[in-house]
């Protein structure tokens, strides 16, 4: 792994996305991605992460083109099955334009919710980002207590919010954690966030509210690559969402919190 001792260099981070198989080559198979295509394109709103694409994914090879455009799975309708890949200079790029939002955030001393239904994975990046948001003077969104969705609770660990149940967090694709937040915060007299920073459900639901969003997604996880092809959702960082540990997402936070002026 890139020593985390500094920050790396955009070949460096390039090089260390591939061999930590958060891009390049990844671990999701073909199979499960077009499945996932297929799900949305069906209608099945589990594949949607709160974002409201209507009728105008119906076509899985619409679905696809998007796919190959934003995250760099392979385009061809053909390849059915093996190996599927996500194109880590996509990665990079969306790197830069997330750490664009994360400057102009801190510029503006803004409220910022971080959140994620992936923490076996990417807990601790979204904890970075919001320690440091926190250090440049923006204002970390509270969790209300006493949240609940889908039989388990809405909380918040080291300023990320998180869906724990059964005393374990959870992964959830699910948009209900975050809705039941920006349901909650009006009700207690308190600002919707102007950025949220997340992932899955939590991130659609959120840009489906209007709020500027900046989402990881992974290859088999479409919904907010076509929310940002439609503009909904503001930018999607393409990544292997769940390596085979959390650590190797390092040297990926610190070019992303050093492009931001953050580090």
């Amino acid at each position: 792994m890139f020593p985390v001792s500094r920050v790396p260099s955009r070949d460096e981070l390039l090089d260390h996305l591939v061999g930590a198989r958060i891009a390049g080559d990844v671990a999701t198979p073909r199979e499960n991605n077009l499945a996932h295509y297929r799900e949305l394109a069906n209608g099945n709103p589990y594949y949607w992460f709160g974002v409201d694409l209507g009728d105008r994914w119906a076509d899985e090879q619409d679905v696809l083109a998007v796919m190959a455009e934003l995250c760099g799975v392979n385009e061809d309708p053909g390849h059915r099955a093996g190996q599927d890949t996500i194109d880590p200079e996509l990665t990079v790029a969306a790197l830069d334009r997330a750490a664009a939002e994360l400057g102009k955030a801190a510029a503006d001393r803004a409220r910022v919710l971080t959140a994620t239904g992936h923490p076996g994975g990417l807990l601790d990046v979204h904890a970075q980002v919001a320690a440091a948001l926190r250090a440049a003077g923006c204002e970390l969104v509270r969790v209300p207590l006493g949240l609940t969705a889908d039989q388990g609770v809405v909380t918040q660990l080291a300023g990320v919010a998180v869906y724990e149940r059964g005393a374990s967090l959870w992964h959830t694709h699910s948009p209900a954690p975050m809705s039941e937040i920006l349901g909650a915060l009006p009700r207690e007299g308190e600002a919707l966030p102007d950025l949220v920073f997340a992932d899955h459900g939590w991130a659609g639901c959120a840009a489906q509210h209007g709020i500027t969003t900046v989402g990881f997604a992974d290859s088999n996880d479409p919904a907010l690559f076509l929310a940002e092809h439609e503009g909904t959702l503001k930018v999607c960082v393409p990544l292997d969402d769940h390596v085979v540990n959390p650590r190797f997402y390092e040297p990926m936070t610190a070019y992303l919190l050093a492009a931001a002026e953050l580090g």
